[in-house]
């Protein structure tokens, strides 16, 4: 989360605005934009990480950059943002929801890390758990054996969560792709119940995570060594393989865009449908759109970008249109929705007037309501934008 392929992405898009492009070619309805606020008594920002089929949307609010504070929200499609807290420590963020209004949470404790390690990234070296809001309650899950930290990204209709916790196994080149890092780590999926069970990487990696899953158990991330794959939030995620586990935990190299240096597969539809990211020895990255039918499809790019990212974790739907923000040779931000082989900048649907900005989209669910982060009045806010299409057309901003 803090948009994942982040870390660095996420902190430098607040520091530019985005100057909007015209859409390339494609008929999209327009969009109205819902501003979903911040939370009280903490800074004045807030992301939005993820939408459901309801509308419901997760995410964070607070000092979006380390070292914080930030807090989770969920808002469930009216009203202020509801504050999930945090599980002792100062920092927390979700992702999902599902349909049972269960969240994948990101907390830091209010514990020192046994091995001075980093794993939140938010810089201040606390444990770093997975949790997921259940119930009304903020409940932490239990890391594999032999860990200390883990991180949660998504969870399906069922109660499985996806991301990755760490082992017990002690490696010491794992410094040199994470710093303060001493611990491996592996994908992981939480069972309903609570239960963790090891995804496990490719064959000859030692490490893993994941990412994305849908409402099959199938689910999508990255595996390398130790020595050469970064975690998310406050690094650029990456891996040398991109990865496709079946609901059987068995792992797929989706092998990634031909001639990139690393890949990660970020999101996967309920169709099988995955999207990720190949990044190349020069620097820049595409995404690329994965099939068992037609296998790897290289989605391309605006004109001038120099990085165009598919993000974590519900960037693509069961309609095939992928969501995500690029940035062009400036490191301005702009967001994006792919649909029919064609780029368009949601900037360019926005009312006439509009007072929005909008920086990234992060997620978009089967109806293309899309949400991310944009500028208004001068904050950063988190943002719903609803197509005014003959699906929408009770719905009240649309008339």
């Amino acid at each position: 989360m803090r948009l994942t392929t982040f870390g660095f992405l996420c902190a430098t898009a607040l520091l530019a605005l985005a100057v909007p492009l015209t859409a390339q070619g494609a008929k999209h309805p327009t969009y109205t934009v819902i501003d979903l606020g911040v939370l009280d008594g903490l800074d004045r920002s807030s992301v939005a990480y993820d939408i459901n089929d309801a509308g419901w949307v997760a995410g964070g609010s607070g000092a979006l950059l380390p070292p914080g504070p930030q807090h989770a929200f969920l808002w469930f499609g009216h009203g202020p943002l509801l504050d999930l807290g945090t599980l002792g420590g100062p920092n927390s963020e979700a992702g999902g929801p599902n349909l049972s209004s269960e969240a994948a949470i990101i907390s830091e404790t209010s514990v020192n890390d046994l091995n001075a390690e980093d794993f939140c990234g938010f810089g201040d070296h606390l444990q770093c758990l997975a949790a997921v809001w259940k119930r009304g309650k903020l409940i932490a899950l239990p890391a594999l054996r032999g860990g200390n930290n883990s991180q949660a990204y998504g969870i399906n209709n069922s109660g499985q969560i996806i991301g990755f916790s760490e082992t017990g196994v002690v490696d010491p080149t794992c410094s040199t792709g994470m710093p303060f890092q001493v611990l491996r780590y592996e994908a992981t999926i939480w069972e309903p119940d609570g239960r963790p069970r090891k995804l496990r990487p490719l064959h000859g990696d030692t490490v893993g995570f994941g990412f994305g899953i849908n409402n099959k158990g199938q689910a999508v991330g990255a595996s390398g060594l130790c020595s050469n794959v970064s975690l998310p939030p406050n690094h650029q995620p990456n891996g040398p393989h991109s990865v496709f586990w079946d609901a059987d935990g068995t792992p797929l190299n989706l092998v990634g865009l031909p001639g990139a240096s690393t890949t990660i597969a970020s999101s996967i539809s309920d169709r099988g449908e995955v999207v990720g990211n190949s990044q190349f020895p020069d620097g820049t990255v595409r995404p690329f759109r994965w099939t068992r039918k037609e296998g790897i499809e290289d989605l391309g790019s605006f004109p001038g970008a120099v990085l165009t990212v598919a993000p974590c974790c519900n960037s693509v739907n069961n309609r095939g249109e992928v969501a995500g923000f690029w940035f062009d040779a400036a490191f301005n931000m702009h967001p994006f929705i792919w649909q029919n082989s064609v780029f368009t900048d949601p900037n360019t649907l926005l009312p006439a007037g509009s007072p929005w900005q909008l920086l990234q989209v992060a997620s978009l669910n089967d109806s293309g309501e899309i949400v991310g982060q944009g500028v208004i009045n001068g904050e950063s806010h988190a943002f719903v934008a609803i197509p005014c299409d003959g699906e929408h057309r009770h719905f009240k901003c649309c008339k």
